[in-house]
């Protein structure tokens, strides 16, 4: 790593954790009922929200009628989401007359949004007109990531609960996280980004002067429209130039604010950050990156604050950043190094030449290669998946460090809200493990952990990976999984295991190469979104009842303390261990083995 990889990455990291302690205690005050002065003007729109769909904030719901709540609540944004991609043609604000969306790819498109996966097998720009990118996409971004929210408050509460029968309000928890945290960070980041260029507009797509006419070969066609053909019987063309190029445009900046802030990552426009009226600015670059790690980072000091213990978030902040930190340095560092195979091709005349200065490779030039390693590592530690560069242009290393990011089960910050939930699971695991090697029963937070607990843990944290190997298996078998393979060999099962790996996970971003946009994948990573959410959501509710349901247990001096650096070690160990003995065949099978091709040439 260069200096100046040094110096970007520790102001990334150190703006993040400074940003993260005061927004964690203002979520806390939130979520506590105890709204600060600023936001208590809301109140009033929060109850009218209340009356107006005929429910009580007070009322306490066990964890079966809480996740049922989860559950509807979803489903009917599936419908909605579903309904109107398959009738935009008809709706307002289509300037541009976009056909309806196609069955199968708006059901994936459905379940993606639903599920805050915001996998995308279309661009934005040619396919999905401005209402349903404003009330299909965008509202699926701020409600997906409100429901993580709500999980974790639910499992927060099954800690801090002592013998109870409930878990909280689905419906309050929703709204809370929606109005006084969500909204708020939004309306500031779209108004910041706007200014530096992202468009936010209802005008239809710009025809402009090109600044170069560019020269092609036009095909020559009867009046009925059919190619002519030339004395040798090929289809004639004819010298022209395009003079003129059409810009899409469209509400960007309000969907890029929250796609960013709630972990979303589905791109107004197809190239998704990468785009320069997504992400037009170092700055903008900057902040962008900010906002994904922004609230689940907070969330961690939030949870320390509910639990009556900082020292427990600061633990769970710590295992995250430290992970995160050690792979953003494996990945910048492998793109820095660039590929050694140029030289094999002829392509540098010395080895100082070798793609000097590193992989620029599917990077934009305004942010170059450290942002694009930082990027890459950080949407990928969050389940976001934008992309301020093309993953399937990294090196080996620089590719594997997002998709196992991803395959950890995205808990190193995670989603906003399912990325701490989640590694409260992981929390669980590991004490279990501690209780196992003293011989004592295991206790996390004042809370015995049992059979029923350790049961659904493992539940939640191996349905996403069966969800990956298993779909991944079936897509290298089957001739629709192939057929739309563009590279062969070890990089071909790499484009799929990432797929999987980032539909399984919730996350949204992929390889290119790999044709997704037909019925076999639309159906098969649909599948697999929806196991990732809803395999893990439920277990961690059935675990937040079963522990607001027991008795508290006092400190004692067997009680293995959990705000320390040995606990921080034993967490990123379990996280660690538990990643690679599920996945490292299958890495072995893609990055690592086209990683070690490319040393021996």
């Amino acid at each position: 790593m260069t200096s100046n990889a040094y110096v970007q990455a520790g102001l990334y990291v150190f703006v993040l954790l400074g940003l993260a302690w005061p927004l964690g205690l203002y979520m806390a005050r939130v979520f506590d009922g105890r709204l600060p002065v600023f936001v208590r003007w809301l109140a009033p729109l929060e109850h009218g929200l209340y009356r107006l769909a005929g429910t009580d904030p007070d009322e306490d719901m066990g964890w079966r009628r809480y996740t049922l709540a989860v559950l509807l609540f979803n489903a009917a944004g599936f419908v909605a989401v579903y309904a109107l991609q398959r009738l935009q043609l008809w709706l307002p604000l289509n300037p541009q007359g976009l056909a309806n969306v196609p069955a199968d790819l708006a059901f994936n498109t459905a379940v993606s949004f639903v599920t805050n996966t915001n996998w995308q097998s279309y661009s934005g720009e040619v396919v999905l007109s401005y209402f349903t990118q404003m009330f299909a996409l965008t509202v699926q971004n701020f409600v997906s990531a409100a429901t993580g929210i709500a999980v974790l408050l639910a499992l927060v509460r099954g800690f801090t609960r002592r013998e109870a029968g409930g878990v909280g309000n689905f419906w309050a928890d929703m709204t809370r996280s929606t109005l006084y945290v969500l909204l708020p960070l939004s309306l500031i980041l779209a108004v910041v980004l706007v200014g530096q260029g992202v468009v936010q507009t209802f005008s239809p797509y710009q025809d402009v002067a090109r600044v170069e006419a560019v020269a092609y070969d036009e095909p020559v066609v009867d009046a009925a429209g059919n190619p002519v053909l030339d004395k040798e019987g090929k289809p004639a063309t004819k010298p022209a130039s395009a003079t003129t190029q059409t810009l899409a445009l469209g509400p960007a900046a309000s969907q890029v604010a929250i796609k960013q802030l709630g972990t979303n990552g589905g791109g107004f426009f197809g190239v998704n950050s990468a785009h320069p009226f997504e992400n037009p600015t170092p700055l903008s670059n900057f902040l962008e990156m900010l906002a994904i790690l922004l609230i689940p980072a907070a969330l961690c000091i939030t949870f320390g604050r509910m639990v009556r213990d900082d020292r427990q978030g600061v633990a769970i902040l710590a295992a995250m950043t430290i992970v995160l930190v050690a792979l953003m340095a494996v990945c910048i560092g492998a793109e820095q190094a660039g590929n050694p195979m140029f030289d094999k091709a002829g392509l540098a005349t010395a080895s100082s030449d070798l793609q000097a200065g590193g992989n620029m490779e599917g990077k934009e030039t305004r942010f170059g290669i450290v942002d694009s390693a930082i990027w890459a590592t950080v949407t990928t530690a969050a389940s976001n998946g934008s992309v301020n560069a093309m993953h399937d242009s990294f090196t080996p290393l620089g590719g594997l460090v997002p998709m196992w990011l991803m395959q950890l089960g995205e808990v190193i910050f995670g989603g906003v809200g399912s990325g701490l939930y989640g590694m409260l699971v992981f929390a669980i695991v590991a004490v279990f493990i501690a209780g196992l090697m003293i011989g004592r029963t295991p206790e996390y937070l004042g809370k015995k952990i049992e059979a029923y607990e350790v049961k659904m843990s493992a539940v939640a944290l191996l349905a996403p990976s069966a969800a990956v190997l298993v779909g991944a298996a079936i897509a290298v078998l089957v001739d629709p999984g192939k057929s739309v393979v563009a590279n062969p060999g070890t990089h071909g099962f790499s484009e799929i295991l990432y797929a999987f790996s980032s539909a399984a996970n919730n996350n949204g971003s992929a390889f290119a190469g790999l044709g997704t946009n037909n019925f076999f994948y639309n159906l098969a990573l649909g599948l697999a979104m929806l196991v990732a959410r809803y395999w893990v959501i439920v277990p961690v509710l059935a675990i937040a009842g079963a522990l607001a349901a027991k008795k508290s247990i006092p400190v004692s001096s067997g009680t293995l303390p959990t705000h320390g650096p040995m606990f921080v070690g034993l967490l990123i160990a379990t996280v660690v261990v538990v990643g690679a003995l599920t996945f490292l065949p299958s890495l072995a099978l893609g990055p690592i083995a086209e990683h070690l091709q490319m040393l021996a040439h």
